[in-house]
């Protein structure tokens, strides 16, 4: 299979140990898009991102005139943009299906994980955090068993939000072991050799499983 051609050139302001940064950077690399990735920091924002975005946030994406500044928006625009390959289902109720799962990892994953990488709670909360994500990861499990993908054939958008929370686990103190869960170990490992994954990991990503 030879080298996807790169197709356009964006410019990516990315937080590289962000998980919402990730999971854009992701949806690039599957695309084959020639982008500019700036890997920035919140606490040391480049200058000219207070003018392109109104909340002077990390991920940024800037394409040509185009600004966008969430990263569910970005997905989707890339997307459209680009559409091979399709990483959301043709039909209407297929992609609305998709949505409400990208809604419920927002809702139910990454509140946890973002409280515990703000790292701000007592230890009682955290440790509170660490078992109420880990239990319900342990819970929905059977499920990655069921296709390759995250409820689906193909690789999609799901799958894009999803991998980025997994592959923080270790770092977060969260332990899935394949005795436990041998269908979600099983599913990362999937994800994680994916080229365009492998690919969309910054240093500081690399830096979770060394």
């Amino acid at each position: 299979m030879g080298v996807v051609a790169k197709r356009s050139s964006m410019t990516f302001y990315s937080d590289g140990s962000d998980h919402y940064s990730h999971r854009v950077r992701i949806v690039l690399a599957e695309k084959g898009v020639a982008v500019d990735v700036i890997d920035s920091r919140v606490e040391d924002l480049p200058e000219d991102l207070a003018a392109l975005n109104p909340y002077n946030s990390l991920p940024t994406l800037l394409d040509r005139e185009l600004v966008l500044y969430e990263p569910n928006v970005m997905m989707e625009y890339l997307d459209e943009r680009f559409p091979h390959p399709p990483l959301l289902p043709v039909y209407p109720v297929a992609r609305a299906e998709s949505r409400l799962y990208m809604h419920r990892i927002q809702k139910d994953w990454c509140k946890l994980v973002d409280f515990l990488v703000a790292d701000q709670g007592t230890d009682e909360e955290v440790e509170e955090a660490r078992k109420e994500l880990r239990d319900s990861l342990v819970a929905v499990s059977p499920i990655f068993g069921e296709k390759p993908f995250f409820m689906s054939e193909e690789f999609t958008l799901v799958d894009c939000c999803l991998a980025p929370l997994l592959w923080r686990l270790p770092a977060l103190g969260v332990e899935i072991t394949e005795e436990q869960c041998p269908h979600l170990v099983d599913y990362m490992a999937r994800i994680f050799d994916r080229e365009a994954f492998r690919e969309s990991l910054s240093d500081a990503e690399r830096e979770m499983r060394d």
